[in-house]
């Protein structure tokens, strides 16, 4: 049988998976607009009770809580997305007979759900720069990156364990309760919106098996909210680092790919 490239040799056939993927998360942005206010929503609810009952120095922290903790979420993106797409559209069955593979299958769906979670991204980096600045902790170029880092290493991580997750769900009822009882949940138990010193002791040692703990520790210090040696940073960075590749590879064996 004659492949794609050559029966249409002027047409690419690489490179646009991708883009594709972008398509399909900005598709989802300028159909409903009201997915943009989703991600912000609940992050800006804690912010705002918080800003209440909390010492205004603490407010930065607390905003780069409510970024790891959008980043987080979007691994619940990807599980529905995942679940969705296999199951009542049937769409993996097409991918499976395509070329397209696994891995950059499993890349795009995180990839357009990434897209769709860039408005409030922005919005919680204009504020943190804006709020750090008056409370002492500036966004330096330093500061930037490793926050940049660490949400990419998050975006990878819980969209590994969203799509591992999604391949055990057998059917549309399962996905919303799995999804937002195991995201929100870590979430919770990690010191994202307060440092982990305020935490009971035997909290603290709980919430260090967590690696959102370390992109928060990590983050909080590179921003000088919470002390840090470079030593500490270089740890954190590291744990977080592993931890991401431990959930990739994870989910690469977990995964169900066509028949077995």
């Amino acid at each position: 049988m004659a492949t794609v490239k050559a029966e249409f040799p002027s047409v690419p056939t690489e490179g646009r998976a991708l883009p594709a993927f972008a398509v399909v998360g900005w598709r989802w942005i300028s159909r409903n607009p009201a997915v943009t206010i989703t991600p912000v929503l609940l992050p800006f609810i804690f912010l705002y009770f918080l800003s209440l009952i909390s010492p205004p120095a603490l407010l930065p922290l607390e905003i780069v809580g409510a970024m790891l903790f959008t980043m987080q979420n979007i691994g619940s993106w990807v599980l529905g997305d995942s679940a969705t797409w296999r199951i009542e559209c049937s769409l993996q069955d097409m991918f499976v007979a395509s070329p397209l593979g696994r891995l950059r299958y499993l890349f795009g769906i995180a990839f357009s759900n990434l897209i769709a979670m860039l408005p409030a991204l922005a919005i919680l980096t204009v504020l943190l720069a804006w709020k750090g600045g008056q409370e002492g902790f500036p966004l330096t170029g330093f500061g930037a990156l490793v926050l940049l880092g660490s949400l990419f290493t998050l975006w990878i991580l819980f969209s590994s364990i969203g799509m591992a997750i999604s391949s055990r769900i057998r059917t549309q009822r399962e996905i919303w309760p799995v999804g937002n009882l195991t995201f929100t949940l870590l979430g919770m138990l990690s010191p994202l919106y307060y440092p982990l010193s305020r935490l009971p002791p035997v909290w603290q040692e709980a919430a260090r098996f967590l690696p959102t703990t370390y992109a928060a520790l990590l983050v909080q210090g590179a921003l000088g909210i919470t002390p840090a040696s470079p030593g500490e940073l270089v740890l954190y960075a590291a744990l977080l680092a592993i931890s991401a590749a431990v959930g990739l590879v994870v989910c690469l064996r977990l995964y169900r790919w066509g028949e077995r």
